[in-house]
C-alpha cells in the first residue's frame, strides 16, 4: 500500500483543521446537539470543510466519509474497496469542557482496514501518524518525527487510559476484576495514542463508539506493534454493514494478553 498523497501533505491538512479549530475555540462558540444527542459545535463543521475539500481536491478518486458527513447509503459506500475516513473534531466534549484533549483523525480504509492514519491535538500540537509502511511516528511541538511503539510486556501493576466522559458501570466493573492498576484520564482518540507510544498498556471502551472513532488511531496502533480489537479480541473492521457504529473494543500492546477475560 502506499499513501496517495505525501505524508507531509496529509499532516498539513490536519494542522490545517486544527487551526480552523482553534480559530473557533479561542473565539467562542454555541454547542447545538445532533440528532442522535451528541454535541455539535462549529468547530466540528469548520474542520469538516477543510479537510473534506481539500481531500476531494488531492485525491478525487477516493471517496471521504466524514463524521459530519450527509448520510450515505450502505447500498453505495459497500461497493468502495479504499476510501477516506474523518473524525474532524474528535472529543467535541473535551473542546467543550476546554480541556485541551481532542484530536483531527483522518484515515485510509482499503479492503475493510485502515492501512494510514493521522491523529492531531492542535491545543498540545502533536500528531501521531502512519503512512502503510509498519511505522508509526510522533511529532511534538516541530520537533523531529519519533518512532515509536507499544509496550509489548504489559506491566504489573497494567497502566490503563480511560476516558474523562465515558466511564460507566460496565468499565468499572471491568477495571475492578483486573484488580490493581493506574489509571491515565485522557480525552478522544488521544487513549490509544498512549498505548500506541507504549506510556499504557490498555484502553478499554465499553461504550458506543462509530467507526471514524477508532480508524486513523488503529492504523497507527496496530504499525506501532500493537492491536485494536474487540471484545472477542477480533480485528475492528470497517464498513461491513449498514451501521457505522462499533462493537466495545480494547486497544493494547501485549498480543499474548487475553483482556477479554477480565468481562
Amino acid at each position: 500500500m502506499s499513501l496517495p498523497i505525501p505524508v507531509q501533505a496529509l499532516l498539513d491538512l490536519a494542522k490545517q483543521a486544527g487551526d480552523a479549530i482553534l480559530a473557533i475555540y479561542n473565539s467562542g462558540f454555541s454547542v447545538t446537539e445532533k440528532t442522535d444527542h451528541t454535541p455539535l459545535t462549529e468547530a466540528d463543521l469548520a474542520a469538516h470543510r477543510v479537510i473534506v475539500t481539500a481531500l476531494k481536491e488531492l485525491t478525487p478518486e477516493i471517496p471521504v466519509l466524514s463524521e459530519e458527513s450527509q448520510a450515505i447509503p450502505f447500498e453505495t459506500r459497500q461497493k468502495w474497496s479504499r476510501y477516506w475516513l474523518v473524525d474532524p473534531l474528535d472529543g467535541t466534549k473535551e473542546f467543550i469542557k476546554r480541556n485541551e484533549e481532542f484530536s483531527v483523525n483522518i484515515a485510509l480504509i482499503e479492503e475493510q482496514r485502515p492501512v494510514a492514519g493521522v491523529i492531531y491535538a492542535p491545543m498540545l500540537d502533536i500528531a501521531y501518524y502512519s503512512t502503510g509502511d509498519g511505522k508509526a511516528w510522533c511529532i511534538r511541538q516541530q520537533l523531529p518525527p519519533e518512532n515509536i511503539h507499544v509496550t509489548r510486556q504489559r506491566r504489573h501493576p497494567p497502566i490503563i487510559a480511560g476516558s474523562r466522559s465515558h466511564a460507566g458501570p460496565q468499565l468499572q466493573a471491568f477495571l475492578q476484576r483486573i484488580g490493581d492498576h493506574k489509571l491515565i484520564p485522557m480525552g478522544s482518540s488521544l487513549k490509544s495514542c498512549l498505548v500506541a507510544e507504549g506510556r499504557a498498556d490498555l484502553y478499554a471502551r465499553l461504550g458506543p463508539t462509530s467507526e471514524w472513532d477508532t480508524a486513523a488511531a488503529q492504523a497507527i496502533v496496530e504499525a506501532a506493534g500493537g492491536r485494536i480489537t474487540d471484545t472477542h479480541m477480533r480485528p475492528l473492521l470497517y464498513n461491513t454493514k449498514p451501521s457505522l457504529l462499533n462493537p466495545h473494543f480494547f486497544v493494547f500492546g501485549d498480543l499474548s494478553e487475553d483482556w477479554s477475560a477480565y468481562l
